[in-house]
């Protein structure tokens, strides 16, 4: 058997969409309404909503509300540093100890582990 072409498959695919197309049933055409005419206060009214109505005096209309500052939470903060840094300090001091036993540069005598050459 042969197998079909490009042109073939193309003309088979063609006329099974446009059938199916074709099938669809027919929606009836809508009238077109035009809009009505605009006075010219509407427009102007128009033309101020697009320009944000009360362009000049923007900041006039608006209040503010000032947000107080978070005392509960920046106490709250300072307590947990505090308790904190007790612990911080020991760990320092700890890994500070534990680093200058391990220096393997220069003078070597302070190690505790090494035994006299």
């Amino acid at each position: 058997m042969r197998t079909p072409s490009l042109a073939r498959l193309v003309l088979v695919l063609a006329l099974a969409t446009g059938g199916a197309a074709l099938a669809q049933p027919r929606k009836p055409v809508q009238d077109f309404n035009a809009p009505r005419e605009l006075t010219a206060e509407e427009r102007e009214a128009a033309k101020q909503r697009a320009m944000g109505n009360n362009l000049n005096n923007y900041g006039k209309d608006i209040q503010v509300k000032a947000q107080p500052f978070p005392w509960k939470a920046a106490g709250l903060a300072g307590i947990v540093f505090l308790v904190a840094i007790p612990f911080a300090i020991r760990a320092f001091r700890n890994t500070s100890k534990d680093m200058d036993n391990i220096n393997t540069f220069g003078n070597n005598s302070n190690r505790a582990d090494d035994e006299a050459a």
